[in-house]
């Protein structure tokens, strides 16, 4: 899987851009705050319907054409698949003004996103899948070190690109928490009963099962996979282990029906939301389920999560992303692109050497970097951009 051609129209540091791009290994240098990552993230976003580092659309549109009467964005890319062509486009249009009761300042812009595929008005959830990219950036090395929701996140992303089915699940467990924590709200103030959580309870087993025994399996084939670039990345230096950590104490059953294991993972998970019934009321909130759940990583039988170096925390990271990007290309025939952001930067010049040269089977892979390419030997033969103030220009 390849991008052939990407279209930025006033998005981020981008007023209008037209790029055709090849298979291979492409990279853009450029100085900070060029564009070098608006680049990437525009891929991103039309891959995953979201940013990585964005906390609202509005964001996005370029601040020039945010003072525009009829502010927009527009985001199109054709995508070469084993199965064919796909278009995949998004327009964020802007409006500065809102209803009386939901205006909060003055000249805020708020955006309405509208997507296409091949044409056709879709969902967002409809998008996700439709281009396969994993992304590595600067933050993702708090996916070793960090909050348990970002390693929960990295898991949700990279299955909702893989299994459409997993993505409607996770939806439809997130606003069953928010119902059952506004029931368990009100029984605590004593205006509902006990009793109505039955209800809330069969969903919430019946959404977050699924989703435990895919984390479950997938975790189980990342760890795999992981360990191995690690050992490739720190020249067998180090041994990586990535456990699956559930607040629902029951493992996917030995048997290889999924039925089976479904229903394993359902039975504790009824019994654990039974148990903690009296916590749960008392705080206002769900105690278990695939919401509290992380994972743990460990080095030579160390727990990264608390003594890995800077270091060590980007490589893990590292070795996870390119653990999911392989498990992505076995899981649906087609290979991610890769979205290696200034990822270069603080690798000394081995892990470098061995990154480059584990990514280079990809059908395509995007580098940004500050450095120069002809400083590291297997960036020579890449496919070369410039990219200074908002402009992409082909060495």
């Amino acid at each position: 899987m390849f991008v052939t051609h990407l279209s930025l129209t006033n998005f981020r540091n981008f007023l209008h851009l037209e790029l055709d791009l090849s298979p291979g290994m492409l990279v853009f240098q450029g100085g900070n705050a060029q564009g070098k990552t608006n680049l990437l993230e525009a891929l991103y976003l039309l891959a995953t319907a979201r940013s990585h580092r964005a906390g609202t659309d509005r964001e996005l549109v370029n601040w020039e054409a945010a003072k525009d009467e009829f502010p927009f964005a527009r985001l199109w890319a054709e995508v070469r698949k084993t199965s064919g062509i796909v278009k995949v486009e998004m327009g964020l249009q802007g409006q500065t003004t809102l209803p009386q009761k939901e205006v909060a300042e003055d000249n805020q812009l708020y955006v309405n996103k509208r997507i296409r595929v091949n044409g056709v008005p879709r969902r967002a959830m409809d998008l996700v899948g439709q281009m396969l990219v994993v992304m590595f950036s600067s933050p993702d090395i708090d996916l070793v070190g960090g909050a348990p929701a970002l390693r929960r996140r990295y898991l949700d992303i990279a299955l909702s690109q893989m299994d459409p089915l997993y993505l409607r699940s996770l939806q439809s467990y997130n606003r069953i928490i928010l119902q059952r924590n506004h029931l368990l709200r009100l029984i605590r103030e004593g205006r509902a009963k006990s009793n109505q959580l039955a209800f809330w309870d069969e969903e919430l087993v019946k959404t977050g099962s699924y989703i435990i025994v895919q984390r479950q399996h997938t975790v189980a084939a990342l760890a795999e996979l992981a360990a191995l670039t690690h050992d490739r990345l720190t020249g067998s230096q180090e041994a990586l282990e990535v456990f699956y950590v559930g607040s629902i104490h029951q493992q996917v059953a030995e048997s290889s029906l999924e039925d089976v294991q479904l229903q394993a993972v359902a039975a504790a998970f009824q019994d654990e939301l039974q148990a903690s019934q009296a916590r749960e009321i008392e705080r206002g909130m769900t105690l278990v389920g695939p919401h509290r759940d992380d994972l743990r990583l460990l080095a030579n039988g160390i727990d990264m999560g608390i003594y890995a170096s800077r270091g060590q925390q980007r490589t893990i990271a590292l070795s996870m992303k390119l653990a999911e990007a392989s498990l992505m290309q076995a899981r649906t025939g087609d290979q991610p692109i890769l979205l290696l952001d200034d990822v270069l930067s603080e690798l000394d010049a081995e892990r470098c050497y061995h990154l480059l040269e584990s990514v280079t089977s990809y059908q395509q892979v995007l580098i940004t970097t500050t450095l120069e390419p002809d400083s590291l030997e297997p960036l020579t033969q890449a496919t070369r951009f410039k990219v200074q103030q908002g402009t992409v220009e082909r060495l």
